[in-house]
């Protein structure tokens, strides 16, 4: 008797079949091997794009760079269209070209100065001014670069060395960076000095001069870049050095007659 689909012979394997939950049946509870084979996880593959652009920049062959927000730019070779203006008004730009209507601005010519705010005050006359500096803000910055005795003689100098700007910077007391690298010295007089040293710089303060003449130091003064004046403004200079000396000489020679 050939076997019905849902009545299979004694030599095909047995099928079970889970029956109704409302009748158990403790055998259909058994755990059964599946026929089914088991499909197997495919892993997906990232999608990587490569920026020709940075490859060629970096010198890398062409597909070794990926695309990053730091090496986008334009392929190797491309050339972007520039943009068409005054070519009519559905081009985007033909009209005006972008410039307005009307102003100032829209004209042709220089337009208006760098800092100009139409009329108003500018920025640069409402920002707050300093005060307290007479002769402006020039007057306010520094002149030399000051060093005191007691840094002096913190520094470890010995009998005879001379102290001088070259000499500073190699002890480490000071390290001027900017502007202050073009400034010349100055010594301040707060606190002491116990040895005896060569001094050059371009100015000494008066406390510091007297406590290092008091210590039997040695004081030069370096001259200053001389300040340039007009041919003319200097030959009057001149001319009123000779006459004050003149009267000078004849204060000094009226004052020593009569005592004669």
């Amino acid at each position: 008797m050939a076997a019905s689909p849902l009545f299979l012979s004694s030599s095909s394997p047995a099928l079970r079949f889970p029956s109704s939950p409302f009748k158990g049946n403790v055998s259909s509870l058994r755990p059964s091997s599946c026929s089914i084979p088991s499909l197997k996880t495919t892993t997906k593959r990232q999608l990587v794009v490569m920026n020709k652009a940075a490859a060629a920049a970096a010198g890398a062959p062409v597909g070794s760079v990926r695309f990053r927000l730091d090496n986008l730019g334009p392929q190797p070779g491309s050339r972007k269209k520039g943009k068409r203006k005054g070519r009519g008004i559905a081009a985007g730009q033909g009209n005006s070209c972008g410039f307005g209507m009307r102003g100032q601005k829209s004209r042709s010519g220089p337009g208006v100065r760098p800092g100009f705010e139409g009329g108003q005050m500018p920025l640069y006359r409402r920002i707050p001014k300093l005060k307290g500096i007479a002769g402006g803000m020039r007057k306010g910055l520094p002149k030399y670069v000051p060093v005191n005795l007691k840094d002096i003689e913190d520094a470890g100098f010995q009998d005879g060395e001379e102290v001088s700007l070259e000499s500073l910077k190699v002890k480490g007391l000071i390290n001027p960076s900017g502007r202050e690298r073009k400034l010349p010295l100055k010594i301040l007089g707060d606190g002491e000095l116990k040895v005896k040293l060569s001094f050059k710089a371009r100015a000494f303060s008066a406390a510091a001069k007297e406590k290092l003449e008091a210590a039997g130091c040695s004081l030069t003064v370096l001259p200053g870049r001389k300040k340039w004046v007009k041919p003319s403004v200097a030959k009057n200079i001149a001319r009123a050095d000779e006459y004050f000396a003149k009267k000078r000489a004849a204060a000094a020679a009226a004052a020593e007659s009569p005592s004669a």
